[in-house]
């Protein structure tokens, strides 16, 4: 079986995981949690990067500096991962979803306006497969209706809009570690604060309200509790395993770049043949090769293409179930306006393997495959 997802490992993971442990340090903000804070950091611009458990729990502290309250909408794509949504709603905010572009999935810049009302606070852009939102549309209705920009750029590590890194653009940017990212701790994620004034508070929220990191920056002598927060701190032992990757980073990118064009050049003439839709990217925008996905006709050609793939020993599978359509987002949230392409663009997506190290011959093997099913 050809895997979806293999975790990425380069080979220094052990070694500095070791080292954790030898520094007699293994609980939150050690040497290497401040290396990859540092790293991202540098590598985007922002004010400050926080490593935090998860993409989930950046964008929960997120919705905590936002300042979320029940009764307040949040307006975000309705193709997403659960998480984008349940940050919010765990603060008793409604997620008011709008559709989607067809050409990268995206949320439609162009239908976030008639959606906002008096209640609405928050704009989350989900960069989907590491591909930019059109950030300069949004950034503009925030600024005329004096909202906040979430970016939801889970996918996005080492995308750009437009020259600026995807989570740095926005009030507050959440990047995930998970297994299944180019880069990874297992889980985890991090948060991206643009303001400086903002900093202090996301700390404090970070290390369960108390103003701990500035203790241990010798800025106060005893730390105490000023505020709700949660542990949002991950291991040290998990930062250990990142730091082996994001300091090879142009390794990785590189080789998941390599994948990503083969599996597009080796599938054009299928698609010129009108049988699938590719992957599109904007101008303006890069991305990380982050996932490479085919849209089928339609949801049956979609499984029966799936089917064939699995009988072939593939490990192709489809994406999100957009969140309106399931029991939790008709209680906690309202679609407004048209579904023109959420559910129908959703039900064609279909993503191939996708991982470090996949083998040429592999995806090879794989586009053959996708060629036999058409002949």
């Amino acid at each position: 079986m050809i895997n979806f997802n293999i975790p990425p490992k380069v080979g220094k993971e052990e070694q500095y995981i070791s080292e954790a442990i030898q520094n007699g340090k293994i609980c939150g903000d050690g040497a290497f949690t401040k290396k990859c804070n540092a790293w991202i950091e540098k590598k985007t611009g922002t004010s400050k990067a926080l490593l935090t458990t998860s993409c989930t729990h950046a964008t929960e502290m997120a919705a905590l500096l936002a300042n979320i309250e029940p009764g307040d909408e949040v307006i975000m794509p309705s193709y997403t991962f659960v998480s984008t949504a349940d940050a919010f709603v765990l603060r008793g905010a409604k997620a008011v979803f709008v559709d989607i572009r067809p050409d990268t999935m995206n949320i439609d810049e162009n239908l976030i306006e008639e959606a906002i009302t008096d209640k609405t606070k928050v704009i989350v852009p989900v960069h989907y497969a590491g591909v930019s939102c059109e950030m300069d549309t949004i950034m503009d209705i925030a600024r005329k209706y004096h909202l906040l920009v979430i970016e939801d750029a889970a996918q996005g590590v080492g995308s750009t809009y437009k020259g600026k890194a995807l989570g740095a653009i926005g009030d507050y940017g959440c990047y995930s570690f998970h297994e299944t990212k180019n880069f990874s701790m297992g889980e985890g994620g991090a948060l991206l604060v643009k303001d400086k004034k903002n900093v202090e508070r996301a700390e404090i929220i970070r290390e369960k309200g108390t103003n701990r990191s500035q203790f241990f920056r010798g800025q106060i002598d005893k730390y105490t509790w000023v505020a709700a927060g949660s542990s949002y701190l991950p291991s040290e032992l998990n930062a250990a395993y990142l730091w082996a990757q994001l300091e090879n980073e142009d390794v990785i990118f590189n080789d998941r770049m390599k994948s990503w064009k083969l599996y597009y050049e080796l599938l054009k003439p299928l698609a010129e043949k009108g049988y699938i839709d590719l992957p599109v990217i904007p101008d303006g925008c890069t991305h990380n090769a982050h996932m490479f996905y085919v849209k089928a006709k339609n949801l049956e050609e979609r499984t029966r293409l799936l089917n064939y793939l699995k009988e072939k020993d593939i490990n192709a599978v489809f994406h999100y179930i957009p969140l309106h359509s399931a029991p939790a987002g008709k209680k906690y949230g309202i679609f407004v306006g048209e579904d023109r392409y959420t559910t129908k663009e959703s039900e064609r997506l279909l993503r191939l393997p996708m991982y470090y190290g996949l083998k040429a011959s592999d995806i090879e093997y794989i586009v053959e495959s996708i060629k036999e099913f058409w002949r």
